[in-house]
């Protein structure tokens, strides 16, 4: 009895299974076989690329996408920032915050612009009729070098028909008033220290023509 036990051990797998060494050879072939075949259709289904995808594409297709790109790009571009309001051929930030006029000045320069310099009647009353609704705001005007010779921040003079903007009465030069601003209807000046709104300008930037 003790030998036929032993016998039937051996016969038994792990698990209580048939050891594989007693399938024939044959049958081992197959079922590698199968199990092969199955796990590469598997790998097929898993990582099949469309043929019309794995196709090379031409150099036609892909000019046709690079234009498709390039039109896209175009449409993003902007001629002004965001916050920044467009008139003719310049960009406008109108502050929501006051500052001296020194340190408005600065805060146009750190944005590649500069405190509005006033080149046409049309750009004056644009920017007089948004001012009168935000409150007294710096421009790029003084007269710090020179009392009562007034220039803009580039170096330009305050030419004579440019003067009719001034309020009745102004420039003053009460206390040292240096620096003009947006007042009412038309300009003031005021001492340079006190803290006012204030307008930066600067080019539109170039956009590919549609």
């Amino acid at each position: 009895m003790s030998d036929s036990k032993e016998v039937g051990k051996k016969q038994l797998g792990p698990l209580g299974h048939l050891g594989l060494n007693h399938v024939p050879l044959a049958l081992q072939v197959f079922f590698l076989t199968v199990c092969s075949v199955l796990l590469v259709v598997i790998l097929v289904k898993v990582f099949k690329i469309p043929s019309s995808q794995g196709q090379e594409p031409s150099s036609q297709e892909v000019y046709q996408e690079l234009i498709q790109l390039k039109a896209g790009v175009d449409r993003l571009c902007r001629p002004c920032p965001w916050d920044w309001t467009p008139f003719q051929g310049s960009c406008y930030f109108f502050s929501v915050t006051q500052r001296t006029w020194n340190d408005s000045a600065t805060a146009c320069q750190n944005v590649g612009a500069q405190l509005v310099v006033i080149k046409s009647d049309e750009e004056q009353n644009f920017l007089q009729q948004t001012s009168k609704t935000r409150g007294y705001t710096w421009m790029g005007l003084i007269d710090i070098n020179n009392e009562s010779t007034w220039h803009w921040v580039d170096g330009s003079p305050l030419t004579l028909s440019f003067m009719k903007y001034w309020n009745k009465g102004e420039p003053n030069n009460l206390g040292e008033e240096d620096c003009a601003e947006f007042r009412g209807d038309g300009w003031n000046d005021t001492k340079c220290y006190n803290k006012k709104f204030w307008i930066c300008k600067k080019p539109k930037a170039s956009c590919p023509s549609k």
